[in-house]
This record gives structure tokens, C-alpha cells and sequence, in this order.
């Protein structure tokens, strides 16, 4: 499937990525954030390495569901020492 992709910052350099089937818009439920295109008509096959943070298997699952795909960035907090 061809899919492009789009962009958002997020903190520390990091970015979010949303994929779309090639020549459909972003969906409604997700034009609220500013989406910068990053890549356009991107062959997301399972065969394929993960695309910008997208694994293959995942963002077909995601598109199936719901008509995009989108990645997250994760923010891992480590705590030190005895809770309180």
C-alpha cells in the first residue's frame, strides 16, 4: 500500500509521524495539529523495514481500523531512590 506520510514536532527533536493511503487528506478527527509532510507515496509493505517509526504491520492494522496511521513519541520517566 502507498502511503503518505506526515510529520509533527514533539519535545526534545523528537517527532509524531501520521500516515495516510496516497492522495487522501488528513483525517478530520486529526487536522487539529499542524502536519508537515514528511514523505509522499511511501510503499508501506510488511515486507519492508518500519517507515519513520511505522512499522508496516501496525500502520496497515491502524488503517484498516481507522483510515490512518499514527506514531507516537515516548517519553520514559526514570525514578530514583525510594517512593514516598
Amino acid at each position: 500500500m502507498k502511503v503518505d506520510v506526515y510529520k509533527r514536532p514533539e519535545q526534545e527533536g523528537m517527532y509524531s509521524y501520521l500516515a495516510v493511503p496516497e492522495g487522501r487528506p488528513i483525517p478530520e478527527e486529526a487536522t487539529n495539529i499542524d502536519w508537515e509532510t514528511a514523505e509522499n507515496s511511501i510503499d508501506l509493505d510488511e515486507n519492508n523495514e518500519p517507515v519513520l517509526g511505522l512499522s508496516a504491520e501496525d500502520a496497515l492494522s491502524q488503517i484498516s481500523d481507522k483510515g490512518y496511521a499514527i506514531s507516537h513519541t515516548r517519553a520514559y520517566k526514570l525514578s530514583i531512590g525510594p517512593s514516598v
